[in-house]
């Protein structure tokens, strides 16, 4: 790296990264870790008793790696050390990691690991050159993600650390990570209620959303690169378009613009194709017409948001085929 950069929770004391870990793990006798609180006793390692997430004391690992599809600000030269968390506290219908995500019955969303396995990970990562942790659903295990930076603050972890959500998180689990989170990548899904409740089974999620991202931007504020081009600190806003959603994207950047700033970094997303039960879900059954982005496009600019990412899925395609 051309700068000297000090991720954030190696500027907290270990005791103070080991506290919040001890709430967070309090916590999970009656979970409220998010907007459900289901109160379940996520510690008694009973399934009828953990909860939407269906996640007891020790979180689920899907899959870890270097990964070269995020946003380029986030992959550099070495990728991002992406770690999929299985299982998720929203129940997205469309959702592109349905398998991992809402595992079926007599399933789960991957494998157990406990705080030193989990710091491993992120130790390994940074070992193969990543250029920041990359921590992919992980509102419902906050707790045990912080007991995992004790252990790998210890070990000599180093990377900037991105949580990566769908922005169904609580102010209160969102304050456990103020300081310690260098990039919120956060993604708002939809506007409307109705539309919440009908395909993310969750009708407060708008406004959870909202104060979310809000206390995001509090935190980091607006996103920062380095001399390299790489992220650093700051909120990076993800938008994917959904077909027959254009008032849903309308509000969104609106809000983006005049409720959290204008320069926000807002990746508009054009991929959407149906996955999970989306076949169910008229008019998400079908992939997303050229015409509706181009729209989105404009809707974003109308808005007054200066830093739009609309060409990512285009680098993406051709960092993958080498077009």
């Amino acid at each position: 790296m051309s700068e000297k950069f000090e991720p954030a929770y190696r500027q907290l004391p270990v005791a103070e990264l080991a506290r919040r870990a001890a709430v967070g793990h309090e916590r999970l006798r009656a979970c409220d870790l998010c907007p459900r609180r289901c109160g379940g006793d996520r510690l008694a390692g009973q399934p009828a008793k953990i909860g939407f997430c269906r996640t007891g004391g020790m979180a689920q690992v899907a899959s870890y790696g270097p990964h070269f599809g995020e946003e380029e600000p986030l992959v550099g030269r070495g990728g991002s050390g992406t770690i999929f968390f299985g299982n998720c506290n929203l129940g997205c219908v469309f959702c592109q990691n349905y398998d991992i995500s809402h595992p079926h019955a007599g399933q789960d969303g991957g494998m157990a690991v406990d705080a030193a396995a989990l710091a491993g990970m992120m130790l390994e990562l940074q070992e193969q050159g990543c250029v920041n942790i990359n921590l992919v659903t992980p509102s419902h295990v906050v707790p045990q993600i912080l007991a995992a930076l004790v252990e790998a603050r210890r070990q000599g972890l180093q990377l900037p650390l991105v949580y990566n959500t769908g922005s169904y998180d609580s102010l209160a689990t969102l304050q456990l990570l103020a300081g310690v989170v260098d990039i919120y990548l956060a993604d708002f899904k939809y506007w409307r209620p109705s539309e919440a409740k009908r395909l993310l089974r969750a009708e407060d999620y708008p406004q959870r959303a909202r104060e979310a991202i809000k206390e995001m931007h509090r935190q980091v504020g607006d996103l920062k690169l380095d001399g390299q081009g790489l992220a650093r600190r700051g909120l990076l806003l993800r938008h994917l378009v959904m077909p027959g959603g254009l008032a849903d994207s309308e509000a969104i950047f609106r809000f983006l613009a005049e409720d959290i700033s204008p320069h926000t970094y807002t990746n508009i997303m054009e991929q959407y194709h149906p996955a999970g039960q989306a076949h169910k879900f008229p008019p998400i059954d079908r992939p997303l017409d050229r015409a509706e982005y181009q729209q989105a496009l404009e809707l974003a600019s109308q808005a007054g948001l200066k830093r739009l990412d609309e060409r990512g899925a285009e680098r993406l395609m051709r960092r993958l085929f080498r077009l």
